[in-house]
This record gives C-alpha cells, structure tokens and sequence, in this order.
C-alpha cells in the first residue's frame, strides 16, 4: 500500500517553554512516513539550544528532524521555508503551544482521498481543543473553539494553523504562504485553494490539544490581531469573488461586535436623562425636553434590552451559559466577568478593524 509521505513543520519565536512537550508529540506520531522541519523564527530566549537537540537531518534517532534558524521574518516566512524545503507529498503544519496526539497525521491521511470524482482534496483540517485553567479567559475560549468545531462540515472554508495538511504541489501551484501577509496566512493560502478549485476536508478525529489561552490583555491582542487580518483577507478575497463555501469559523465575533456600539448608544440616550435626574429638572422647567429624555431613556433601555439577547442567545450566549455552569463558585462574578470580557472583547474587534482599514489605506500588511 502507498504511504505518502508528510513533512510536519512548526514555527516558534520565543516559546522555549513549549518546544519540548510539542517537538516529542510530533516524533510519537504512529504514521510510518514523516519528517519534522522546525523553524526557529528569531527567538531570543534560548530556543535555539533547545532546538538544535533535536536537529537529525538523517534520521538516526527516529524521524529526520530539520531545525532552521532564521531571523524574525514571521510565521508565514518560516512556513514557506518549510514547503520550499519538504520532501513530503504533504506538508502538515502546527504551532509551538499544540501538542498533537499520536494519531493525528495517520487520522488526516485516512480523510485526504476524495468522496466524488469531481473531488481534489488539497488540505485536510483537523479539531483544536483548547486546555482549560483556573480563569475566566481559558474557559471562555475552550468553550467558543468547541462550539465552533461542532457546527463544522466536511467541506470547510478553512485549513487551521494549529491542526491542518496541505499536498504540496497544490499548496505551492498558488504560491504558499506569503511572508508580506499580517497574521492569518492560513485563511489567505486555504482561499486560494479554494479559488483554485481545491476542496478542503474536516477530519474530526485528527485532534490536537492547544495549552490553555490565558490572560485577559494576551486574548484580546490577539482578538485585535484577527479582526485587523480580517479586513485584508475581506478585501482580497470579497464574497461575491471566492468559490467554494462560506466562512464557517467566525464563531461568536460578528456578535461581540455588536456590543460596544450598543453600549455607546445606550450611554448617548441615557445621559441626559440621568443629567435631568440629578439635577431635579426631569419633570419640571421645560417639558417638552423632559419628555425628549424619557424617550432617549425608553430608546437606552432597549438598546439594554437587545444587548441582553445578543449576549445570550446564539453562539455567543453558547459560550457564555457554558462558561457560567462550569464556574465552581462566584457566579455572580462570573456573570459580571463575562459582560466584561466580551465588551473589552468587542473593543478589541473594533480596534483591529481601524487598524486593519489603516493598513489597507497604507498598503501595507499585504493590502
């Protein structure tokens, strides 16, 4: 039986904590054929000794592992590299902070056939559970990444950074991965691929288990990073231009945006009201203006009202009942925790989006 091989390549730029646990999950994988191309992209916190340990271009230990040292050019770059460099039919690609369980390439290669003839799967997608910790943050994005693999079919938008496999003819025939794009350079190459007429396959049982997201300022840059890539990946690849399906792992942001707007809103209509109220000129002096701020109010408290739907219905209200059940204590807090986060979260959104439409003024960022 033919038994392709796969080159597994992963980047790290100051993650020297994780190369360990992630290095010794790729060389206990079951698949017979494989190599490891590691890139170190620039770190400066001892990365590089660590790496070089593992560096068995032969394959005299085990699997050949590559370990390439290049200057901070970004993920991207280093990805490149390692499809230039591969020789592999397929290139599986993974992050630093993801350990992959040992059967996770054999799971990707056991979906890579095509279903119909009119099928060419060019990548395959597996599952990323995030790991929880003891905060609000890790269980909130453990929650909405589950809840975003559930609703997930076959054929998918979407080839992941952390758990995915690309044939390689097919992924350098429309260029690979573009060292001039900002972030997202996964969603850019599975695009083209589509445009391409490639098919991308989610392959469920290809799991591997991400270290818990924590801290609330390291969520919400990368909250930002990802809206900002977004406006470029909009621009370059419009709706109305890509084939294949739609985007089918926004999750719980295109909601979160919502909220601040609505926060803004509801802060507009309710001030001058309390601005009456505590001055004792609410129902007195001018009733024609009292009656105006009763209705900003009235318009306020719908807003509030709508507010509270979004925050709890859909995919979002999802992830936050589930965040608030699996709370041990506090649920008060939690409940308060919650509404704080996804308002800074909706910020943060916001925020990447201006950025985003500065880049695209700018050219820059790939625009």
């Amino acid at each position: 039986m033919d038994t392709p091989m796969v080159s597994i390549t992963v980047c790290v730029r100051n993650g020297v904590s994780w190369i360990q646990g992630c290095l010794e999950a790729l060389l206990a994988q079951t698949y017979p054929s494989f190599e490891i191309l590691a890139v170190n992209d620039g770190s400066m916190d001892g990365a590089e000794a660590i790496m070089d340990a593992f560096h068995d271009p032969e394959g005299l230990r085990g699997p050949p592992v590559r370990v390439h040292h290049q200057p901070p050019l970004g993920l991207a770059a280093g990805r490149q590299w390692a499809v230039e460099h591969a020789r592999g039919e397929w290139v599986a690609i993974t992050d630093i902070d993801v350990r992959p369980e040992r059967d996770w390439i054999a799971n990707m290669m056991a979906e890579s056939g095509p279903v119909a003839d009119a099928e060419r799967v060019v990548a395959v997608t597996g599952r990323t559970v995030f790991e929880q910790a003891d905060d609000l943050v890790s269980r909130l994005r453990s929650v909405e990444i589950a809840a975003k693999y559930r609703s997930r079919p076959r054929r998918t938008s979407l080839a992941n950074g952390p758990c995915s496999m690309f044939h390689r003819a097919a992924l350098l025939e429309v260029g690979g991965f573009d060292p001039s794009w900002y972030h997202a350079e996964d969603m850019e190459v599975s695009l083209r691929l589509l445009d391409a007429g490639g098919t991308i396959v989610y392959a469920p049982n290809a799991l591997v288990r991400h270290v818990p997201e924590t801290g609330m300022a390291h969520f919400l840059a990368k909250r930002k990073r990802d809206a900002r890539a977004h406006v470029r990946i909009v621009r370059h690849f419009p709706r109305r231009k890509r084939q294949g399906p739609g985007f089918d792992f926004l999750g719980s942001s295109s909601m979160v945006l919502c909220l601040l707007p609505l926060w803004f809103a509801t802060l507009v209509g309710g001030l001058p009201f309390i601005a009456g109220l505590l001055s004792g000129d609410v129902t007195q002096n001018d009733a024609l203006m009292a009656r105006w701020e009763v209705r900003l109010l009235t318009v306020s408290l719908t807003l509030l009202l709508v507010h509270e739907v979004l925050l709890w219905s859909g995919p979002l209200g999802v992830v936050n009942r589930e965040v608030i059940r699996t709370t041990q204590r506090r649920k008060l807090r939690a409940v308060i925790g919650v509404r704080w986060l996804t308002l800074r979260w909706s910020f943060a959104l916001w925020h990447g989006l201006l950025l985003g439409a500065l880049d695209a003024a700018l050219k820059r960022n790939g625009h």
